[in-house]
This record gives C-alpha cells, sequence and structure tokens, in this order.
C-alpha cells in the first residue's frame, strides 16, 4: 500500500546537526501529515532519529571536500534519490547543501524547495587565503539555487538577510526570518542558582571560530576568580578546531577544565551560572546561547550577526567586541561580582526567549512556511 502522506526531505552536512537543531521541526512535519526523510552524513545519531519515525538516507558529504567533480557527482547521485522518491518539497539546510542541493533538486524538477543558510560561517567571515579564494564561488552558486521558483529562503537574523539581499544572492521577496531553531523551554528551565564558587561555561564544537582562544585568554586573565569550562568535543572535520592536545595543555595549566562531549545540556546549564560565546564569525543564530538564557542564564557574546539577535546588551546579558579577550574578561569580571545583576539578567533572558524563540514559535513559523508553498504548487 502506496504512502498518500507528501513527502518532505531534509539535506543536511550531519545528522547529529539536524537532531540539535531541526528534529523539533522534522517532528512537527510529522505531527502534520508529513512523511519525513533525512538525508545527511551518518553518525551514532541516525538510530535515534530513525527510532522516533524519521525515515533516514545515509549520503556521501563532506565539509571539507573541495573537488568540484565531486560535489558534482553528489549533485547526480542526489538527483536519482529526488527523482526516486517524488519529494513534495526539500529543505536544504547549510550553504553546501543550498547549492548543491538546489542543483539536484532543479534536475530532478522538485515542486518547491526551502533554503535556510543557518549562518554564513567561514567562508563570509574568515581573513584565511581559502575563504577569499571560496568566496566569489560559494556567492556564484547561491545565486544560482537560493531563489528557485517556488522557494523560500529562511535567515536565522536580519544581518543574515541583510547581506546575502544586497550581495544579489537571493531576492528579497523569496526571504523569511524565523529567529534560531527553538528552545524547549521545559526542558530548558530556571532554576536556583548553584553552590560553590561561580561556574562559566562555553559549551559548543571545540573550533577556534567559537572563540576558544579568547574565551582560555580571558580565563587567564581572571584566574582564581571563577571556574572555567569547556563543554565540547574537537570537530576535525572542521577547517580550524582546536585539538584535544591543546585543550588537555590547557586543563593542564590550571586554566580551565574540559569537560568533554556533554550529551545532558540541560543537566550543565543547572550547574552554571554564567555562559559565554565568544564566537569571532557569523553565527546563525546561535542555539546554545538561546538555551542558556532559556534556563535563566546571563549571556556573554561578541557583538556578530547571530549573537546580537540573541543577545540584547545590558538587559539579558553583554555584547563584547570579537577577538577582544580583555572586553570578554571584563563582561565576565562584573557579572562574577554581582549575583544580583546575574539573576536580571537571567530573568530577562527567559522572558525573551517564551516570547520569541520557543520550539512552538519557530515549528509553526516553518510549517507555515510549507503550507504556503503547497498551496502554491500547480
Amino acid at each position: 500500500m502506496s504512502d498518500k502522506r507528501p513527502t518532505l526531505i531534509f539535506l543536511l552536512m550531519e545528522d547529529w546537526f539536524f537532531a540539535s537543531h531541526f528534529w523539533a521541526r522534522g517532528m512537527a512535519a510529522r505531527a502534520a501529515g508529513w512523511r519525513v526523510i533525512l538525508v545527511s552524513r551518518q553518525s551514532a545519531a541516525a538510530r535515534e532519529i530513525e527510532a522516533s519515525g524519521i525515515e533516514f538516507i545515509p549520503a556521501n558529504l563532506d565539509r571539507k571536500r573541495l573537488n568540484p567533480f565531486a560535489e558534482l557527482a553528489f549533485s547526480f547521485w542526489l538527483a536519482r534519490l529526488y527523482k526516486r522518491l517524488q519529494p513534495d518539497m526539500v529543505h536544504h539546510v547549510a550553504l553546501k547543501p543550498i547549492i548543491f542541493g538546489g542543483i539536484a533538486a532543479r534536475l530532478a524538477r522538485v515542486p518547491a524547495v526551502v533554503n535556510a543558510p543557518v549562518g554564513l560561517g567561514f567562508v563570509f567571515s574568515s581573513d584565511k587565503l581559502l575563504a577569499k579564494l571560496l568566496k566569489p564561488l560559494v556567492k556564484y552558486g547561491l545565486r544560482l539555487t537560493m531563489s528557485p521558483r517556488r522557494g523560500i529562503a529562511i535567515f536565522e537574523n536580519p544581518d543574515d538577510l541583510n547581506a546575502m539581499v544586497e550581495g544579489g544572492m537571493v531576492e528579497r521577496a523569496r526571504t523569511r526570518l524565523i529567529r534560531g531553531a527553538g528552545v524547549d523551554v521545559t526542558r530548558f528551565a530556571p532554576t536556583p542558582a548553584p553552590d560553590g564558587p561561580v561556574r562559566i561555561v562555553l559549551a559548543a564544537r571545540m573550533i577556534q571560530e567559537k572563540g576558544i582562544p579568547d574565551f582560555v585568554s580571558a580565563a587567564r586573565r581572571l584566574k582564581g576568580q571563577a571556574e572555567f569550562c569547556l563543554a565540547g568535543a574537537p570537530d576535525l572535520s572542521n577547517h580550524n578546531p582546536v585539538t584535544e592536545a591543546e585543550l588537555k595543555d590547557w586543563e593542564a595549566e590550571g586554566v580551565i577544565k574540559w569537560l568533554g562531549p556533554v550529551k545532558d545540556i540541560a543537566g550543565l546549564l543547572r550547574q552554571t551560572h554564567i555562559f559565554t560565546l565568544p564566537s569571532t564569525y557569523r553565527e546563525g543564530l546561535p542555539k546554545a546561547v538561546l538555551e542558556a538564557m532559556s534556563a535563566g542564564l546571563p549571556v556573554v557574546a561578541t557583538d556578530i550577526p547571530g549573537c546580537r539577535e540573541a543577545v540584547v546588551n545590558n538587559e539579558t546579558g553583554f555584547l563584547v567586541p570579537p577577538r577582544t579577550p580583555q572586553a570578554l574578561a571584563d563582561a565576565l569580571e562584573t557579572l562574577i561580582n554581582d549575583p544580583a545583576l546575574r539573576a536580571r539578567f537571567g530573568a530577562a533572558g527567559r522572558a525573551r526567549i517564551e516570547q520569541s524563540f520557543s520550539d512552538a514559535i519557530v515549528c509553526q513559523s516553518t510549517l507555515d512556511i510549507y503550507e504556503t508553498l503547497r498551496k502554491d504548487q500547480p
């Protein structure tokens, strides 16, 4: 018996990123009557995703791969997959899936396409030679694929939306703004501040662009005033990983504690007084920051696209210039020494999440876009 439900395919680089950022939307789509399929590189997360009723198809995706012939071969493979599955809609997440998934969707004549850049990242933020070489190629690829006739591009912050429109990579009429990936406000709920010394946490992939070196520099300046913790694993598939050796050296120095990958982030936040994310590249809208705010924590982040959309300076935390360890240390020291300010910022952050960033808001906004595109189909 054939499945009569409309089919929605998500294309992402990594299944674990779907699990952390798009699972709620996938489940909301299933509840709304869609057959949902994830196509991505496979890791341990795939088994849990499949157990939830979302189908999974492994794909040969590689964030570091730069061979254009290999990428085009992937597009042709994906086009054949799309032709076989006959999706009513595809949702491409991040720049490489948007470009090469867009080629496949055009070849397979997919009726509707949703594109989600989720931040402009390394190519549009780095001064490295590789980024400078890739940028014009990526911009050209986006011009070809970001604005299909029946398509919508979802941005997480207005800075990225305006940058892509002004750069000629997408038509403004085909853009929508949905702030972030949504937060489970029940799971990430405020609790009383923990006992003991002030604990400052940075939870992220261990890559240079998350501001790990600046966090360590700030920790050196404030040594003895608080406990500084890094939570996350080195991302060796990234162009600029922080290595395990570096993390262990900093820990041996007594500057930070490296907690490794932490599955229960909500539990970690209950044992935290201050959250920080001193990113140096363009974030989409960092979910770790939103989760910390939902948990009632004050946040110190950098004044960059994405972070400035989440954190309201002097209301829910502090925004500091990127790549400025002293400014980061000064902001953290202010919060270390003022429990009442921490509580006030934390309460304001929680209210902001409930008002604008909850799972329910983000999922419904996404479903509305799906429904609009379905109605526009011939």
